[in-house]
């Protein structure tokens, strides 16, 4: 059964830093297409930030977050992690990890919050 854990979340003010971290079992991450999702509250989750499988590590971002936010694998940890620098308070919510949407979604996990003040 895949088990995915975010955390590393918490309150930082505008301009600071966070990392995020997604701890995997049942699922090899550096096989799998995975993505960091987020969700404000009353809007719908999107994805933010997506890193393909294997040695490649090609990523891709959402226009939101290019050039502020990191996403990298540690292969040997089995760990995915998401680097945010320059946070804004328009990045408050929960954030998700899962596999990236366009080859399917595992179970949701239960996130980890991030609230950025002003």
């Amino acid at each position: 059964q895949v088990q995915l854990v975010e955390s590393g979340g918490g309150l930082v003010q505008a301009g600071g830093s966070l990392r995020l971290s997604c701890a995997a079992s049942g699922i090899i991450l550096r096989s799998n297409p995975l993505a960091w999702y987020r969700q404000a509250p009353d809007k719908t989750r999107e994805l933010i930030a997506a890193i393909s499988p294997g040695a490649g590590d090609s990523t891709r971002y959402a226009d939101s977050v290019k050039g502020r936010f990191t996403i990298s694998r540690d292969n040997v940890k089995n760990t995915m992690y998401l680097q945010m620098n320059s946070l804004k308070p328009e990045d408050t919510a929960v954030y998700y990890c899962n596999k990236d949407h366009k080859y399917g979604i595992y179970s949701w996990g239960q996130g980890t919050q991030v609230t950025v003040s002003s």
